[in-house]
C-alpha cells in the first residue's frame, strides 16, 4: 500500500473535490436535482476511496466510530425535530409553512433545507458505518 505513490497523490488532489461536490449537491437540492440522500452517497463515497487508498486504520483515525453513530443520531434527530416544530408551531408534520407564517415561502425554504440536511447526514454516517462494518471483516483463511 505504501508503494502507491501515484494513487495516493490522485487521491489527495481528488478527495478534496467529492467532499466539496457533496456540499454543492446538499445545499442545491432544494433549487435544482440532489439533495440529502445524493449528497449523503457521494461524501460517504469520498471517505471510502480514502479508505481504500489508505487503509481502513487510517479512515478510522479520520473519522471514529464513536462519531459515525453520533451524526447518525443527529441526522435523524434535525430531520424528526423539524417536523416537530412545525408541529409545535401549528402545522402538520412537515408542514413548513408553520417555519414562516409571515413568509410562507421563506418557511419553506428552511424546512426543506434543514430536513435535506438530516437525511444527508445520516445517509452519509450510514454509508460509511456499512463499509467500515464489512471493510473490517477479516478474511476467512
Amino acid at each position: 500500500m505504501t508503494r502507491q505513490t501515484v494513487l495516493r497523490v490522485i487521491a489527495k488532489l481528488l478527495i478534496p473535490y467529492v467532499l466539496l461536490f457533496a456540499l454543492y449537491v446538499q445545499f442545491h437540492g432544494d433549487y435544482g436535482p440532489g439533495g440529502g440522500f445524493q449528497a449523503g452517497v457521494i461524501f460517504a463515497a469520498g471517505f471510502i476511496l480514502y479508505t481504500l487508498v489508505f487503509g481502513l486504520q487510517a479512515a478510522r483515525r479520520v473519522v471514529r466510530p464513536g462519531l459515525l453513530e453520533g451524526l447518525i443520531a443527529l441526522g435523524v434527530l434535525i430531520f424528526a425535530g423539524t417536523g416537530i416544530a412545525t408541529m409545535l408551531l401549528g402545522g402538520n408534520f412537515l408542514d413548513y409553512n408553520a417555519l414562516n407564517t409571515q413568509h410562507p415561502s421563506h418557511g419553506q425554504h428552511l424546512g426543506i433545507l434543514l430536513v435535506e440536511l438530516g437525511v444527508g447526514l445520516t445517509v452519509a454516517a450510514v454509508m460509511i458505518s456499512i463499509f467500515f462494518a464489512f471493510a473490517g471483516r477479516g478474511r476467512p483463511s
